[in-house]
C-alpha cells in the first residue's frame, strides 16, 4: 500500500444516487490524508466504493453509517480514537463490521479490539492482498448480518399477525410439547389446539414444525419468553 501521495483536496459532500445504496461501502477513517488516498485507490482497484474521513467525529457527522460494507480504521486519531468508535457503534446497536489499521498497535490494544468483534488488527505497512482479504471478509459479514435481520423482521411482522392464544401455542409447539400437552397446559381441547397450530402454520409461513422452530428461534428473547404479547 503506497502512502507517500499528496495530500487530499477537500471532497466535496457525499452524495448516493439510488443505484449506489445497496452496492457495499468501504469507509476509510484515518487523520493522515496521504493513508485516506492510497487505501481508496486500493480499495477501488479491487471492485469496491470507498469514502474516506478524517476522524470519528466527521463519520459520525455524515449519513453513511446504514450502508452494506465495512470500516477501515486507525485506531489512534485526534480526539476518539478507532476503539472509541468500535465502542459507540455497539452501543447504538450497529455491529459493523471494523478492520483496524495502525501504526502504533500493541498486543492489549488487538485482544481488546478483536474480543469486541474487529475483523482484524493489522498493522502499517500492511501487504494490500492482506488487507483487501479483510475488507471481502467484513463485506460478506456485514451482508450475512443484514440477511438475518431482513429474516428476523420478516418473522417478527408474520407473529404480530397471531392472535393471543395462537402465540401461547406458537411458544409451547416450539418448547417440543405435542397436542395433548398444550391442550392440557392451556385447559382447552386438543380439537382447538389444532386449529391454533394450523393458523399458526399458515400465518408464520411454515411448511413443517421444523421451519416454523426455526422461524420461532429468530425471534428476539423477550418475545420467546412471553408467548401470549
Amino acid at each position: 500500500m503506497r502512502v507517500d501521495q499528496p495530500l487530499l483536496r477537500r471532497s466535496a459532500p457525499f452524495v448516493q444516487r439510488k443505484d449506489e445504496t445497496e452496492q457495499p461501502l468501504v469507509i476509510i477513517v484515518d487523520d493522515d490524508a496521504s493513508v485516506r488516498e492510497a487505501l481508496s485507490e486500493l480499495i477501488l482497484s479491487a471492485g469496491f466504493r470507498p469514502i474516506s474521513f478524517a476522524s470519528t467525529h466527521e463519520l459520525l457527522d455524515a449519513d453513511v453509517l446504514d450502508n452494506p460494507g465495512c470500516l477501515i480504521v486507525d485506531v489512534r486519531m485526534p480526539g476518539a480514537s478507532g476503539l472509541d468508535l468500535q465502542h459507540h457503534l455497539a452501543q447504538t446497536g450497529n455491529p459493523k463490521p471494523l478492520i483496524f489499521l495502525t501504526g502504533h498497535g500493541d498486543i492489549p490494544m488487538s485482544v481488546q479490539a478483536m474480543k469486541a468483534g474487529a475483523v482484524d488488527f493489522l498493522t502499517k505497512p500492511v501487504r494490500d492482498q492482506t488487507l483487501l482479504d479483510a475488507v471481502t471478509t467484513g463485506v460478506a459479514a456485514d451482508a450475512a448480518r443484514r440477511a438475518e435481520a431482513v429474516i428476523v423482521k420478516r418473522n417478527i411482522e408474520r407473529r404480530e399477525t397471531l392472535t393471543p392464544r395462537e402465540r401461547e401455542v406458537l411458544r409451547e409447539v416450539a418448547r417440543g410439547r405435542v397436542n395433548k400437552q398444550i391442550a392440557f397446559d392451556l385447559g382447552i381441547s386438543e380439537v382447538t389446539v389444532k386449529l391454533h397450530r394450523g393458523n399458526v402454520m399458515r400465518k408464520m409461513e411454515a411448511a413443517s414444525i421444523g421451519e416454523l422452530i426455526r422461524a420461532w428461534e429468530t425471534l428476539p428473547a423477550s418475545m420467546r419468553e412471553d408467548g401470549a404479547t
